[in-house]
């Protein structure tokens, strides 16, 4: 992550909504890549799984997010963006329990995670992704604005819909780093093996240890706070490092968008 400080000056961007071709073009790419990242999820346990481990998931699940971010939020657009991105959460924080726990991926997650809270944050603020300098004000053309385009702000329901996502979302990752270190019961170890069964590894042990013990009780604050929710403040802006690695994809992303 590459923090920027609070004053740092972002530009403002000047865009439009997708055309109905760029739409569907867009809609084909990203449902296929929802598939693929699907895919290979369901069977990560398999040698030619294309994501076999948290981390190879988290890299295929950025290029996704990078494709939704560049979508203008500009009406109908606007509403595109959020759909796809409530799509996009909901599928991630469902998918990452199901890999075991790897204390070299857990910065990895932590770090993907707060890239995602910052990306929702520019949706709430309706925002533009720009590749180079992350969130930029949108500035729509003065014809555009002459002919009541807008950009709309999330519904109630999306809103509502979001802050259920994120808030399941954290409980079921707190399950799942709750697992660290449990072991069989006693009653299934044989008397013998029971001085060998070592001391359980308690997850803040394991946070602690890796200079992560209070970040995973601040996930998603940004967002929250947003919503309403609370939040922390006086924090520094961070410019989350979403990119497109894969040249084809980058290729992509000039002709849809």
């Amino acid at each position: 992550m590459h923090s920027t400080g609070a004053d740092t000056f972002l530009p403002h961007k000047q865009t439009n909504a997708l055309t109905a071709r760029q739409e569907r073009r867009l809609r084909n790419y990203l449902e296929e890549q929802f598939l693929e990242l699907t895919r290979g999820y369901k069977t990560r346990s398999e040698p030619a799984s294309s994501v076999p481990t948290l981390q190879s998931y988290l890299d295929s699940a950025q290029q996704i997010l990078a494709m939704i971010l560049r979508i203008p939020p500009v009406d109908p657009s606007t509403s595109l963006r959020t759909a796809f991105l409530l799509r996009f959460t909901n599928d991630v924080l469902s998918s990452v329990s199901g890999y075991s726990i790897d204390s070299t991926a857990i910065p990895i997650l932590y770090d993907w995670l707060d890239d995602l809270d910052q990306a929702w944050l520019m949706v709430l603020q309706t925002k533009v992704w720009d590749p180079e300098n992350g969130p930029i004000d949108l500035v729509l053309a003065a014809e555009a604005a002459a002919a009541a385009t807008k950009s709309s702000p999330l519904t109630q329901t999306e809103r509502t819909r979001l802050r259920s996502l994120l808030l399941g979302g954290t409980e079921t990752l707190e399950e799942w780093l709750a697992t660290v270190g449990t072991r069989p019961a006693l009653d299934s170890i044989r008397e013998e093996d029971e001085e060998d069964a070592g001391p359980l590894y308690d997850v803040r042990d394991m946070l602690e240890g890796l200079g992560l013990e209070n970040e995973f009780d601040q996930l998603f604050w940004r967002t929250l706070r947003e919503l309403g929710l609370g939040g922390q403040e006086n924090l520094p802006i961070v410019v989350p490092e979403i990119q497109l690695e894969d040249e084809d994809d980058s290729d992509m992303m000039e002709v849809v968008i």
